[in-house]
This record gives structure tokens, C-alpha cells and sequence, in this order.
């Protein structure tokens, strides 16, 4: 562990040039996304990828991310069927992680994998992971940058509170756009949901022309965010609360009366992007327990709901 605080890197040629320093020496440097602010390291690099896990306490058999700078990259550590291509082609950049077979001599670290065969991959649409990306000039294994299981950071400050002193860098380039992570889809055979997330599952069907197949089993991870319990704030959750109980403080969505609202007007983009920064003001008012109002159950709302039960699961 880390004995002194991240190093502060401003989002501008001489900050990612030191990032991407950082990254090739090993070191551990948390970085924004359009979805949240991920922890990178090079992912061909063991020691490095381990110190993810170490830095959040992550479970080992919790595969990691990829992130590339475009279509080229990604070829080039994993393979691509029909489906894939025309999901890359329409959502990258973007929310969008797929899982593809992994090449045997990508080079990539079995610890990003986990062992399997396949991995998670994705190219980021925002400025600073581009620009950290072509400075660096590899791939980054990039797990969001929060302790394992708790609520995940679209702002620098989250990061730091979060990492601080586990980490080497932190590049601050303002909030996360979206504030939520990227929707995994596999295509190791049929199309697969995975993780609802940045980009609507309906959205993706359109795309392919036909429904997502879904499959759900946290005992055996095959992509990030398949944990039962995770995003987890201190506070024990209640779900689908329509009034407070005594001792409870109440996030709320729509027209009602809270503590604190996903979105006043009930719009799920607007709660999406405010749901990790409101579970961390819930951890900040010292919540012991969080009433949460329903959210629909659709677009947007799939992901959030997902969020939300793990976050309320046992643990």
C-alpha cells in the first residue's frame, strides 16, 4: 500500500505524459471515463494488475476491463464475429464493454481474465482516457476506481477519498458524463447480456435486430459487475420504498418528499448519472439505513435497478 497520497495530474499533455510514465513503470493511475473514473494499469503486466486487486480488495476471479484507443487495438488481443463488429461499429467509442474470445498471444495478463479464454474490452468515448490511451500506447486494465464492492467514483474527489493513498496518480478531468458503468454485452455465441449499464439493452437489440439473450450467475463471473453484492454504500438498502421508516433516510425519484432525489422530474438519464454521487452523500450523512424509492424498470432504469439490488444485497 501506498504510504502518500496520489499524485494530482492535470488532464494536459505534460500530466498524461506523466501518467502514461506511470503506467509503464508499473504503477497504478486512476483516469475519467464517460461512465466512471477507472484504476489502470498496463494490462500486460502481472505485478501491475495485481496491485488492482490489492489497491480495492477486489475478489481475484473478478475479471477486469480492457480499455483500448479504437477497433484496431481491440483486434488486436481479441476476435471479432459478425455481431461484435456491428456493435463496435455503432458504440464505440463508448458505453459499451464487449466480451470476445481472447487471442493467445495478445500478452494480455491471465489475472485480467481471470483465466478464462475470453475478455472484457471496450474503447472509451471521453478526451482525457483517449488522449492517456495514445500516450501510453498499450492496453489498460481498468476496473472502476473505488475500494471492491463500494460505490463507484465519477468525480476525482470520490477517487481520492475512495484510493487515495492506495494508488500513484490520480488525473482529474471533472465528473463522469454518464456515472454509469458500461453495459457488457458477450458475443461468444449468441449476443448475451451481462451488465445493464451506460447504454439501454434496447438499444443494442435494435442494433443486432433481435433480443439480448441474459444470463445471471455471481457464483462464476465471466465480466466485471457480476458480484451479488457490490456498489455497496455503508448503510443497509431498502428497495422499492414508497415512505420512509423511522430511522430511515429516503432517496427518492420523481415527486416526492427525500433526503436526498435521483431526479425530482423522474428522469432516469438525470438519476443514472446522480446515483453514485447520491449513495456517497448517503455515506457522508452517516446513513444507517437508506429507504429507496421504485425506479422504472426500463431503458436506464434496468441499470440503475441492477446497481441498486446489489447494492442492497446481503453481504
Amino acid at each position: 500500500m501506498r504510504t502518500r497520497g496520489a499524485a494530482l495530474l492535470q488532464p494536459d499533455a505534460a500530466g498524461l505524459a506523466r501518467a502514461a510514465e506511470i503506467l509503464t513503470q508499473g504503477g497504478l493511475v486512476s483516469f475519467p471515463t464517460e461512465t466512471v473514473y477507472g484504476l489502470g494499469a498496463d494490462a500486460r503486466n502481472d505485478r501491475a494488475v495485481a496491485a488492482i486487486f490489492a489497491a480495492k480488495g477486489r475478489p481475484s476471479f473478478n475479471p477486469l476491463i480492457v480499455h483500448v484507443g479504437d477497433i484496431a487495438a481491440a483486434n488486436e488481443i481479441c476476435d471479432f464475429n459478425d455481431d461484435a463488429r456491428c456493435l463496435a461499429a455503432a458504440f464505440w467509442p463508448g458505453a459499451l464493454t464487449l466480451v470476445l474470445p481472447l487471442r493467445p498471444q495478445a500478452g494480455i495478463s491471465r489475472l485480467v481474465t481471470a483465466g478464462l479464454d475470453s475478455i472484457a474490452v471496450r474503447v472509451p468515448d471521453h478526451e482525457v482516457a483517449q488522449g492517456l490511451l495514445a500516450a501510453f500506447g498499450g492496453p489498460v486494465a481498468a476496473p472502476s476506481a473505488n475500494p471492491s464492492g463500494r460505490i463507484s467514483p465519477t468525480t476525482a474527489a470520490h477517487v481520492r477519498d475512495g484510493l487515495g493513498h492506495r494508488i500513484d496518480a490520480l488525473v482529474d478531468g471533472g465528473p463522469c458524463a454518464v456515472g454509469l458503468e458500461s453495459t457488457i454485452v458477450a458475443c461468444l455465441g449468441a449476443p448475451t447480456l451481462l451488465r445493464a449499464g451506460g447504454i439501454p439493452a434496447e438499444a443494442i437489440a435494435a442494433c443486432l435486430g433481435r433480443p439480448l439473450a441474459t444470463s445471471e450467475n455471481p457464483d462464476a463471473p465471466v465480466s466485471p459487475g457480476q458480484l451479488l453484492s457490490h456498489y455497496a454504500p455503508v448503510g443497509r438498502v431498502r428497495l422499492n420504498a414508497t415512505a420512509r421508516q423511522d430511522g430511515e433516510v429516503m432517496l427518492g425519484f420523481g415527486a416526492m418528499e427525500a433526503d436526498l432525489n435521483l431526479s425530482p422530474t423522474g428522469d432516469l438519464t438525470e438519476a443514472a448519472a446522480r446515483l453514485f454521487d447520491c449513495l456517497h452523500q448517503l455515506d457522508a450523512m452517516g446513513a444507517a439505513r437508506i429507504a429507496v424509492a421504485p425506479i422504472p424498470d426500463h431503458g436506464l432504469g434496468r441499470a440503475i435497478n441492477d446497481r441498486l439490488k446489489r447494492a442492497a444485497a446481503p453481504r
